[in-house]
């Protein structure tokens, strides 16, 4: 009977961290950001990107992910929480796409 009841509580336990860990899952949010720190290292690779303006979009970037961490530290992302980061994520996109289309080159390697 004791093992009836400690499998029970042992999958009830499991179930319930599956829910919570459900509710902070951001895929979508950590693929956007991957391949905004791709694009910054294509840019400063190919030099249409320079040093001070990685760093600024490195920043900007730290900034999302410090907002990303402040939204699940509760254990939940809101709707409300998710829309914000993807607003900064936009944000953040087009910063980087004028920087490498600023015309602006490092021409130095």
């Amino acid at each position: 009977m004791k093992q009836v009841i400690f499998a029970a509580s042992l999958i009830s336990a499991m179930f319930i961290a599956q829910l919570a860990s459900a509710q902070t899952r951001t895929p979508y949010i950590n693929k956007r950001q991957y391949n905004q720190h791709e694009r910054i290292q294509q840019g400063v690779h190919n030099g249409s990107i320079t040093r001070a303006e990685a760093n600024r979009l490195k920043m900007q970037q730290a900034k999302v992910r410090h907002f990303k961490m402040m939204a699940k530290a509760d254990g939940r992302v809101t709707p409300a929480e998710r829309r914000m980061i993807q607003q900064q994520q936009l944000v953040a996109s087009r910063s980087i796409y004028r920087q490498k289309h600023d015309m602006q080159r490092r021409w130095y390697r």
